[in-house]
């Protein structure tokens, strides 16, 4: 059964778990076992020969009536009941009355009471404004029995009921998504068995297959195309789902041109797929904007969904909620980043994100355009849940403080884990830190990394207010990024006296393009002099530094050298002087720098000999080395490739533009 997705979908309905038992009951305990149903159309036409033929064996015994005519008279009533089906199912009509059913020749006791055929797939509805109602047991018994009729009228030439049919409904304008099941059910074989002999081809089939691979056209919507998707499948032609099989087993896969309809196929197949998808990125799949629209839905049975910068609506943020809402829901990490959400998209999603199903770690909501009410609803969703979420990024929404002060309620929540917070370019001031420091402050923080880059406003209170969290015990940071947040050396002044206090987390500090100036630097040197310090990661690009900074950076890891992984120093005016001092640096063998940047670091020309010079008596840890936008000299450039090339050094990357 779980080979046939059709099938093992229907298995939650109780009715059809009793047909299916029937069938394979008289299939497993009868000498006619044949090939086991593979599909919709399969089981309902065995379960009609089964009912059937326990009729006959039940009744003919002791009649006069012969085995053919009682036939013909099962025949005649399962034709009344696929009219009787087939008019209503049009109408989008599931309960009849006493006069739709003699409409069709149908008496109602014949209806309702003929054995083993009926009792099972019609019944009586209790009494509806004091009028007795009659339904199929299940829409897609009826819908079964209506392509029944619809077959048999094909077979016998019954033009007047075809040509109405084909003239509403083929073009797929205006019919219901129920009518597409017509043409899935028609399996030659098996209803010829309950209609008698049939006038199908092969070739008649072929014509269906051309037409429905036709109509499955980009216009079509997403539902429809599944529609025929399944049409395709019902009728064993699994051209559509041969061509996804072999894309997913591709490696290249941005290779191939998805179509609209290859998108909907793709995304009903991930849906129901057993296995969980890794990932869903939309920027991976090459298709239309429309097309990746259409894969949308498969969010439902992945891990980790990428849908950045894809026009995303508020329809679509509601199928996405409904994936973090589903049980179970395999959603963990979810980027919307660079979509309109606006607000009425976010509370869909915050609704989602309290459901206590919802099991998201990452969310990445980046240029949504929030605002201070998305963060309300988002804050009252988190707090509700806050167990989960352990990386979000609001970065590049006009939040401000406002909205920062919404969000503390979850941040201040005991159960908040959460490791991750950027807030880059949200129009924050000093504000902003002293709310978020006050949350911080009240709990046992998890903390990790947390990111105020680009908030003009911010200034050194900003940074001292923060200074009140980084001196709790606490606190747990490990990454603080402040880059081009109208800083200076007041901000290193709080920031080495609050790291002095509690110096033992902090591994990756930013301060980049901030007026820190030599004096800012400074203030630094003392704190990685600190045998306590941790520092792994000091970057200062675009400072205002001179060669004097590079002095007292120097002098610092002299000191206390064992720690600092990665120095940018990129975009200040430090000279050749300032890179000679960071090449003596480098020839201590206690020096552990496996990163170094100095682009666009002098206006004057640099002798890369002493570089050279350095790696050559310390060769064992710089990997990377970035000399872009400087003028070089030639030979010691020459030397410096040298050693990029030579097997005895671990040069890796060297990055060396010419200054133009």
């Amino acid at each position: 059964m779980k080979t046939s997705r059709s099938l093992h979908i229907m298995c939650r309905i109780p009715v059809f778990c009793w047909i299916t038992a029937t069938v394979l009951e008289h299939m497993l305990t009868t000498e006619q076992r044949g090939e086991l149903p593979k599909t919709l159309t399969d089981m309902y036409s065995y379960f009609l020969l089964v009912q059937t033929k326990r009729k006959k064996n039940k009744y003919h015994e002791g009649r006069k009536t012969s085995l053919q005519e009682q036939t013909e008279a099962d025949k005649e009533v399962l034709l009344k009941l696929g009219k009787l089906a087939f008019q209503h199912l049009e109408k989008g009509n599931i309960l009849f009355y006493q006069e739709h059913l003699e409409h069709c020749g149908l008496d109602v006791t014949e209806a309702s009471v003929y054995s083993g055929v009926c009792t099972e797939i019609f019944k009586r509805e209790c009494e509806i404004f004091k009028k007795a109602a009659y339904c199929f047991v299940h829409l897609s018994i009826q819908e079964f029995l209506a392509a029944v009729y619809l077959f048999y009228c094909f077979t016998h030439r019954k033009t007047e009921v075809l040509q109405d049919f084909l003239k509403r409904d083929w073009e797929y304008k205006n019919s219901s998504p129920s009518m597409d099941v017509f043409l899935q059910r028609s399996n030659q074989r098996l209803l010829g068995g309950l209609l008698g002999r049939t006038e199908n081809s092969p070739k008649n089939v072929e014509i269906v297959i051309n037409n429905l691979n036709k109509m499955n056209s980009d216009e079509m919507s997403p539902d429809r195309s599944i529609n025929i998707f399944h049409c395709l499948m019902e009728m064993k032609n699994l051209s559509v789902h041969q061509e996804i099989q072999e894309f997913l087993k591709s490696k290249n896969r941005s290779d191939k041109k998805l179509s609209e309809i290859h998108c909907s196929a793709l995304a009903y197949m991930l849906q129901m797929s057993e296995e969980v998808l890794d990932e869903l990125d939309l920027r991976k799949y090459n298709a239309s904007e429309k097309g990746q629209w259409r894969l949308i839905p498969a969010v439902r049975n992945c891990k980790k969904a990428g849908l950045c910068g894809c026009r995303l609506s508020e329809t679509h943020c509601e199928v996405v909620a409904s994936a973090l809402k589903s049980s179970p829901s395999h959603l963990t990490q979810l980027d919307l980043s660079y979509n309109d959400l606006q607000d009425s998209g976010v509370k869909h999603l915050s609704a989602a994100l309290e459901n206590p199903n919802c099991r998201l770690e990452h969310l990445r909501l980046k240029g949504c355009r929030l605002s201070e009410f998305s963060c309300a609803s988002l804050g009252s969703a988190l707090k509700f849940n806050p167990s989960h979420l352990k990386h979000l990024d609001l970065s590049d929404n006009m939040l401000q403080d406002s909205g920062v002060q919404q969000l503390c309620g979850f941040l201040e929540s005991p159960e908040c884990r959460l490791e991750t917070l950027r807030l880059i370019r949200c129009n924050l001031s000093r504000t902003s830190c002293s709310s978020l420091a006050k949350a911080l402050n009240a709990i046992h923080s998890y903390l990790k990394l947390l990111d105020f880059s680009h908030n003009k406003e911010l200034e050194d209170l900003g940074v001292k207010h923060l200074c009140g969290f980084l001196k709790s015990p606490q606190c747990r940071l490990e990454t603080l990024r402040l880059r081009a947040s109208s800083l200076s050396e007041m901000s290193c002044a709080f920031l080495v006296s609050a790291l002095k206090s509690n110096p033992s987390h902090l591994k990756h500090l930013d301060m980049s393009d901030n007026k820190l100036q030599d004096s800012g630097v400074k203030q630094l040197a003392s704190l990685v002099k600190s045998s306590h310090c941790r520092l792994e990661t000091l970057r200062l690009r675009g400072c205002e530094l001179s060669e004097t900074s590079c002095s007292y950076l120097g002098s610092a890891l002299k000191s206390n050298p064992s720690n600092l992984r990665h120095l940018d120093l990129g975009h200040n005016t430090l000279e050749d002087s300032g890179v000679k001092q960071l090449s003596n640096l480098m020839k201590s063998p206690h020096c552990l720098l496996e990163t170094l940047r100095l682009h666009w670091c002098s206006s004057a020309e640099i002798n890369c000999t002493s570089l050279s010079s350095a790696l050559k008596s310390n060769p064992s840890h710089l990997r990377e080395l970035d000399l872009r936008g400087n003028k070089l000299h030639n030979s010691g450039v020459q030397q410096l490739v040298d050693l990029v090339k030579h097997p005895d050094f671990t040069l890796e990357t060297l990055r060396w533009l010419p200054f133009w």
